[in-house]
């Protein structure tokens, strides 16, 4: 038999606002509890870009900035997916912006490294710290040199630090 926890899970990771509204009644469902790899309801919503779960469980209190095993968060999840308007809605919310995993990576550095730069944009427009750096010393910059990426090495401030 499921734990009211693990049917919880399944509905976010379907997109399943009926059902994450209905066990959302019962008072002793913790929200933000974590299955074994770390994972919320939240995580699992918004990995699969389920808005309106997100917004379901958001309103019922989540929090966004829950770490999954490895230390990552729903924002930094939807940066490397490209889920713009999860992202927004996150931010919106309260999901910080320079939490940091287990490697030292941002949700900015996830953006660019994936080449996703309307997210890079969107998170330096929300005043993600493009400084940081990772368990390499690489900042989101390199990431985007490395890459190659000419559109996020740009918004992160590359021409004017190549023109130095």
């Amino acid at each position: 038999m499921s734990s009211s926890l693990d049917l919880l899970h399944d509905a976010a990771r379907r997109g399943d606002v009926p059902a994450i509204r209905q066990l959302l009644q019962d008072p002793q469902l913790a929200l933000n509890a974590q299955n074994g790899k770390g994972y919320t309801a939240l995580i699992l919503a918004t990995y699969d870009d389920h808005l309106d779960a997100a917004r379901a469980l958001l309103d019922a209190g989540a929090d966004p900035n829950v770490q999954d095993a490895s230390g990552n968060s729903a924002l930094m999840g939807v940066s490397f997916k490209g889920y713009a308007d999860s992202a927004r809605l996150l931010l919106a919310r309260g999901a910080a912006l320079d939490l940091t995993n287990g490697n030292g990576g941002t949700a900015l550095m996830f953006a660019t490294l994936f080449g996703r730069n309307e997210l890079v944009k969107i998170l330096l427009e929300a005043g993600a710290d493009a400084s940081l750096r990772d368990f390499r010393g690489l900042t989101a910059l390199h990431l985007a040199g490395q890459q190659g990426n000419e559109e996020a090495w740009k918004l992160l401030g590359g021409e004017a630090e190549n023109e130095s």
